[in-house]
């Protein structure tokens, strides 16, 4: 929440979405942000995947998204648990689809111009970190996606 309050005058656009732990969004609530964006942003825990419906995501067409950023990857003892028992009910090649490289994979293959994501397991602070330094270059600098990827990878 700070670091979104602290680039929002740099926002060019509409902010709009779920912020916080109140509710997890409905998968209406998913396609209708993903489908209405120029940018979207998970910040959360686990896999972004887990979160969605696959066969609802490779159904859609979001060409109008240019940019997706998922920080995920984040594990908590109850984010674990329940992707855990999730997890049961999936075959094998289902929760690959999960991994991050398949998932950008997956994301491309719907329209969306650029995917960033880490491809391990890290913390909270540190993708809020990831998160500063993007919107930093992003918003602040006004880097190219690929020179703020350049600037990350250092």
């Amino acid at each position: 929440q700070e670091i979104l309050e602290k680039y929002r005058a740099l926002f060019k656009v509409q902010w709009e979405g779920v912020i916080g732990h109140m509710c997890a969004p409905s998968q209406a609530e998913w396609e209708q942000l993903l489908t209405s964006c120029s940018a979207f942003l998970f910040y959360g825990m686990e896999r972004f995947m887990s979160h969605v419906l696959l066969n609802w995501l490779v159904a859609m067409n979001i060409p109008k998204c240019r940019l997706v950023i998922l920080l995920d990857l984040v594990r908590s003892q109850q984010s674990y648990q329940r992707i855990a028992n999730a997890d049961v009910h999936k075959s094998c090649p289902r929760i690959a689809l999960e991994r991050p490289t398949e998932t950008a994979m997956l994301l491309s293959l719907t329209g969306v111009g650029s995917v960033v994501a880490p491809q391990w397991y890290t913390s909270l602070e540190e993708n809020a970190g990831r998160l500063e330094s993007l919107f930093e270059n992003l918003l602040r600098f006004g880097r190219t996606t690929g020179q703020t990827i350049h600037v990350l990878q250092k």
